[in-house]
Parts: C-alpha cells; structure tokens; sequence
C-alpha cells in the first residue's frame, strides 16, 4: 500500500490536466490585455473631452477679454465725450449768464442815466424861469469855451468793452480777448462786471491750455472780487485747471469745496460729474476747517 501511494505522488499529471490550465492561464492573459486596452480607450476619450474643454473655456475667455475691451472703450470714450460736453455747456451757460448779468447792469446804469437827464431838465427849466429875458449872447456866467466842467468822457464805455470782449472770446480771438478784458479791468477796475472780465482773463488762459495762469487768474477772481456773479465758476474751473496740471489732490480739494460751499448749483453738479471722471467720490469730502 504504501509503495502504491508513493508511486501515486510521485506520478505526474496527465497531459489533458496541463492542457486545461495552460487554456485558462491564457484567457486570463487575454482578459487582462482587452481590459488594458479598454481603460486606454477610456483614457484617450476622457483626455480628448477634457482637451475640448479646455480649448472651449479658452476661446470663452478670448471672448470675453475682446468684449471686455470693446467696453473699456466705450466707457472712455463716452467719458470723453461727457467732459467736453459738459465744457461746452458750461460754457454756453456762463455766457447766458454773463449776457443777463451784463442785461442788469445796462437797465441799471439807463435808470440812473435818465435819473440825471431828468435832474438836468429840472435845472434847465429852473435856469430858464429864473434868467427870463437873459441875452443868448452870454451873460456873466457864460461860458466861452463851451465846458461846463463836466468830466471827460472815456474813449469807450464800460459795457462796450466788456461785450467787445465776451465777443471775441465766444468767436474765439482769446489774445484779443485778454487784451479787451486786462483794458476793463484797469479802466473800470470798481465796475460790477470786473470779476466777470476777470474770470475770463482765466477763461482765455484756459482756452488756450495756459493752466497755470488760469489757475493764478482764477485766484484774482476769489480773492480779489468775493462777491464776484463769478465766484462758484472760478473755483470749479480752478480745480479743473489743476487736475489737468496734474495736482490731483489740490484740484480735488477745491472741487469738493464748490459742492460745499454752492450746493444745488449747476457748478456743483459739475464738480461732482468731474470727481467721478477721475476715480474719487464726494463722500470722500473731509469736513470744513473751523
């Protein structure tokens, strides 16, 4: 018995047992190759969606980089054509107003006019009652030279001058202009339009891109003529002249003072129009100094 197990043990197994496990080692090598070959299947479609993705994301954000372009542009150009449309309008306003002023000062100045004639028909008349039948060839009190001692008459008037100026800065003859309003100023320098001629002295300055004397010109106006029509006006163009200087804060300063100090102006709304241009909001006001 025990020979016939040891010859058992010892006998090797037949040909067919082999045969089948050798089959089924060789599935199993087959098996494993298809699923190698179908998780790189896999692996190639999910590497060409993520691909697609990713070139998709990317044309998106292209598009939106031109889109956010073309906008910026708009953006600055339509600050741009908001500055210099507000700058034609207060221009066109400051010559409305100027024109009004100018209208007062005229009905004034008639009104007092005919106050004299009328004071002077008075005289007459009481010279004529009381001289009744004098010579007209001249009496004691003539007057051979024809000069009662009535002042001199000035080449120009006053409001010649003046709209002589504001003609030729509207039409654009800013040096003839400068010239006109200086000639009021030293000829009539106690007029009620010689802060006006002044602000314009800046006005021109300004024109022609001459910020520095623009802002010293405005100063004359605050200054100079504190209750200046012209007061609110200078100041804001002061600021404007200084930002363009490139004094951000001075010029800042001063715009966020015409809000304070003229609210519910139309200087002060385009003070605020101009705080916004350049980044800074009127919240950021400090308050006034005591």
């Amino acid at each position: 018995m025990a020979g016939a197990l040891g010859g058992a043990i010892l006998t090797p197994p037949p040909a067919n047992a082999v045969s089948r496990d050798m089959i089924e080692l060789q599935q199993q090598v087959q098996q494993l190759a298809q699923a190698q070959r179908d998780m790189r299947s896999a692996l190639d479609a999910n590497n060409a969606t993520l691909k697609t993705l990713i070139q998709q994301s990317l044309d998106s954000i292209n598009q939106l980089n031109n889109q956010m372009g073309v906008v910026q542009k708009a953006v600055q150009e339509t600050q741009a054509n908001t500055g210099s449309r507000i700058d034609t309008m207060s221009t066109q306003t400051q010559g409305l107003s100027d024109n009004m002023q100018d209208v007062q000062a005229r009905v004034g100045k008639l009104s007092q006019q005919m106050n004299d004639v009328q004071s002077l028909l008075q005289g007459i008349d009481g010279k004529l009652s009381g001289s009744g039948s004098a010579p007209a060839g001249g009496g004691a009190g003539s007057n051979p030279g024809g000069n009662s001692g009535a002042p001199a008459v000035a080449p120009i008037s006053a409001d010649t001058l003046y709209q002589n100026g504001l003609r030729d800065y509207t039409g654009g003859k800013y040096d003839l202009a400068r010239q006109e309003f200086s000639d009021y100023l030293k000829s009539f320098p106690t007029n009620a339009l010689a802060g006006n001629a002044q602000f314009y002295l800046g006005e021109v300055a300004y024109a022609q891109e001459n910020y520095q004397e623009a802002v010293t010109q405005y100063d004359m106006v605050l200054y100079s003529y504190p209750k200046s029509y012209k007061l609110a006006a200078a100041l804001l163009k002061k600021g404007q002249a200084e930002i363009k200087l490139g004094q951000k804060a001075s010029g800042t300063r001063d715009l966020r003072e015409v809000i304070r100090r003229f609210p519910g102006t139309d200087e002060a709304r385009q003070a605020q129009a101009r705080l916004k241009e350049v980044g800074v909001t009127e919240a950021t006001n400090p308050p006034a100094k005591r």
